[in-house]
């Protein structure tokens, strides 16, 4: 794919995200519509994007890359993880947990699946739903752990009981279910499906672009852990990432969308935990505007180093 066809799809979601700053100032999305649109994107819209992508023939190549998917997507969380704890070593306090969680936790769903569908297509989705199933297993316990501290036995087990009913999740086992046993989705449930799925981007980018017209960036802008934060997230874990994947000699497309979605923008649920914990929340929100907002440069050039 060429850098321009790139460049379009990821120009195109910032647009979106304009669009959303703009309903923002108007009023007509509040938090009350912020927070029915954020339970659309994660309980219909996504899990219908998911489902919709194991909907098409596998061959034996395709099987062997679910299983290289499951491998590398583990690696790439505790690699992910070990790299940002030593990186972040200089900045303290609360800012160093927030960015910690920020490295770890990246934009998969919202920005990272309509990428990853634009660039490669269905077959791309289904092995970054299979990644973004550990996202949301880590979410629920190491993301957790690390804004409320220790958790007891009985509530990691709850929290990691409560991830494997996600509903991103379930939509997994069905296309799984569907991959072993050769079925296939209806025509018109497969196309209603899709259509729904399809609104994953424009219904993320809306939600960020409403995120981004409450925040007084200004005001972050004498701070250095910001920058730091920015250039390790869009840029160093990223060039970490394929410089093992040279390494191992592997240019597959399961590896090029590991290393896409482990290099998206900080997640959502970066500001969304900071305020529930109420936890510098103002410090989290402004990561994850800056970080979805500086990689309309940085994705295109990753992909296209990539392809």
């Amino acid at each position: 794919m060429e850098t321009a066809t790139v460049m379009k799809s990821v120009i195109s979601l910032f647009l979106i995200m304009m669009a959303g700053v703009y309903g923002s100032k108007k009023g007509f999305i509040d938090s009350h519509t912020s927070k029915g649109l954020t339970d659309i994107l994660l309980e219909i819209a996504l899990p219908c994007m998911i489902i919709t992508a194991f909907s098409f023939p596998y061959d034996e190549g395709v099987k062997s890359n679910i299983l290289k998917t499951f491998c590398y997507s583990f690696a790439a969380y505790i690699l992910i993880a070990i790299v940002s704890k030593i990186l972040i070593l200089p900045v303290i306090n609360e800012k160093k947990m927030i960015l910690h969680f920020a490295n770890i936790f990246t934009n998969t769903g919202y920005i990272g699946f309509p990428i990853l569908n634009s660039v490669y297509g269905a077959e791309a989705v289904m092995y970054g739903s299979i990644f973004n199933m550990f996202f949301v297993i880590f979410l629920w316990t190491y993301g957790i752990m690390l804004f409320q501290g220790n958790t007891d036995k009985n509530e990691l087990i709850r929290q990691i009981l409560k991830a494997l009913r996600n509903p991103s999740l379930i939509a997994v086992y069905m296309g799984m279910a569907m991959m072993m046993s050769g079925l296939e989705l209806p025509g018109l449930i497969s196309a209603s499906a899709s259509a729904i799925g399809n609104m994953t981007g424009p219904i993320s980018m809306l939600l960020v672009g409403a995120m981004l017209y409450k925040i007084d960036i200004k005001n972050h802008l004498k701070d250095w852990t910001i920058y730091y934060g920015i250039v390790v997230k869009l840029i160093i874990i990223p060039a970490v990432l394929y410089f093992i994947s040279l390494l191992i000699r592997d240019e597959s497309i399961v590896s090029d969308c590991v290393i896409i979605l482990a290099s998206m923008p900080a997640a959502a649920m970066t500001s969304i935990f900071a305020d529930r914990f109420n936890i510098n929340k103002d410090y989290a929100a402004v990561i994850v505007v800056a970080t979805t907002l500086l990689s309309v440069l940085t994705v295109p050039i990753l992909v296209e180093m990539l392809l």
